[in-house]
């Protein structure tokens, strides 16, 4: 679950609202992987073809996790707002990913 008071963007700009105080970077990271078992379903599936939905759940808890990282680290702040905000993903070991997610926090003006 998402701190809804944190307004998440992926633009610069806020329609009708202006930036009163950029606070900083932000970011959440995680690094996750599925069970062994999942690997092998997933490993047949993709010889014989077809959407990788191990894979799939595992990168979508990945996203909310750190997600959910990065919004505490902006209401810590104080931010109301965090724009420009991007995913990274990387292949660290086997089936295990990397999710890095990052914006900049700002303060909107009244």
């Amino acid at each position: 679950m998402t701190d809804t008071s944190v307004l998440l963007l992926n633009s610069a700009t806020l329609p009708d609202r202006d930036i009163a105080e950029i606070l900083g970077l932000v970011q959440g990271h995680t690094v996750f992987a599925i069970w062994l078992g999942k690997d092998l379903s997933a490993i047949i599936r993709l010889i014989l073809g077809g959407e990788l939905t191990e894979y799939t759940e595992m990168m979508g808890k990945a996203r909310a996790t750190a997600t959910r990282r990065m919004i505490v680290q902006a209401s810590e702040m104080g931010a109301d707002a965090i724009i420009n905000v991007r995913y990274m993903t990387t292949s660290v070991i086997g089936s295990a990913a990397e999710l890095l997610v990052y914006g900049t926090a700002v303060k909107l003006s009244e």
